[in-house]
């Protein structure tokens, strides 16, 4: 019933989530991204997936191939507790819509979106509700929740609401997997990178033939009044901050004591320990994300290598939710196998 493992990826970035569902046996045979800053690295990293680099919303379905499944996390910025939280009236919001267009017209047996806790706040309500409602108007039996990667083998404090759905004739619904009893620190992720890092070249331009390991450098430049209002610095025995997509305002490295308070808006770098204060790194943001180390980044500017790392889902959180689907399908599979065999008895 359930023989293949193809899948499709829509608003693919980097590939974190392809990374994760590639680990569980899944297989990306066509993926669509727009930014062609990314082109290259996920080409590289995915060779023998087919990458559309056309806006979605050019993109016929029936262009698209038959798949079991459809993954991806559309642009978030929109619903961003950061940003201006202008939600689906915001044109990268309504890719949303193009999202739920491709899926109701390809059914695959299941779909899995991802994307920031701040689409919850009380502003999205109606527009949460409707999305809801388009998924289960689609053919689709949905379970949604706000989940932290932390409890899933990802060393990094960061929420994300994950819509899972099964195509309502499996009479299935997806139960999130149970968290992991293990929470794994900074010292888990990145201790044995600690001596290795580079600074980006003048203008932040990569150094990517000098970085002993790939990705190994880190964004220089100063630090904003906002960046210095608080501490930005957590130690080797606890979890990252969460790793946005962007350089200037990468965590910095356990090795720095934390940021001296000074009142509710202003904090300053230890005095006479200056020096040890750094952004992390690409690589370490990487680790961080649960990228294994043979994934590499290809970019010019290190700021569009923290972009891919900042906005990917974590590999290890879509390998746990990919292991439960995959479980559910291939269960499934078995009771139609074994109602096919009792009905050839009969």
């Amino acid at each position: 019933m359930f023989k293949n493992n193809k899948i499709i990826s829509l608003f693919s970035g980097a590939g974190g989530l392809d990374k994760g569902f590639e680990l569980a046996g899944f297989d990306t045979v066509w993926a669509n991204e727009y930014d062609k800053s990314i082109w290259q690295t996920f080409r590289y990293n995915f060779p023998n997936t087919f990458l559309d680099t056309s806006s979605i919303r050019a993109v016929l379905s029936v262009n698209i191939p038959e798949c079991i499944g459809i993954i991806g996390g559309p642009p978030c910025q929109s619903w961003s507790e950061a940003g201006a939280l202008r939600g689906i009236n915001d044109e990268r919001g309504k890719l949303f819509y193009e999202f739920i267009r491709v899926l109701r017209d390809k059914k695959p047996l299941f779909f899995l979106a991802e994307n920031v806790s701040g689409m919850l706040a009380k502003r999205h309500e109606l527009a949460l509700n409707n999305i809801i409602k388009l998924f289960q108007e689609s053919g689709y039996i949905l379970n949604y929740k706000l989940i932290n990667a932390s409890s899933y083998n990802v060393p990094q404090d960061r929420k994300r609401v994950i819509f899972v759905g099964y195509r309502k004739d499996l009479e299935k619904k997806f139960i999130f997997p149970r968290n992991f009893l293990k929470s794994l620190t900074l010292n888990d992720a990145i201790r044995d990178l600690e001596d290795s890092a580079i600074p980006a070249k003048e203008k932040n331009y990569t150094n990517a033939n000098d970085c002993i390991i790939p990705n190994h450098e880190y964004f220089i430049g100063g630090y904003s009044t906002i960046y210095m209002s608080r501490n930005r610095v957590r130690t080797w025995d606890e979890q990252s901050f969460t790793i946005q997509a962007g350089g200037r305002h990468a965590p910095i490295h356990p090795q720095a004591p934390k940021m001296t308070f000074i009142n509710k808006d202003k904090r300053i770098f230890a005095k006479g320990k200056e020096h040890l204060y750094r952004r992390l790194s690409v690589r370490e943001c990487a680790r961080i994300q649960t990228f294994p180390d043979d994934f590499i980044f290809i970019y010019d500017y290190v700021a569009d290598g923290y972009k891919m790392v900042g906005n990917a889902v974590p590999v290890n959180l879509a390998y746990a939710l990919a292991q439960q689907i995959k479980k559910d399908l291939d269960l499934l599979d078995q009771q139609h196998e074994s109602k096919e065999l009792a009905s050839s008895i009969k």
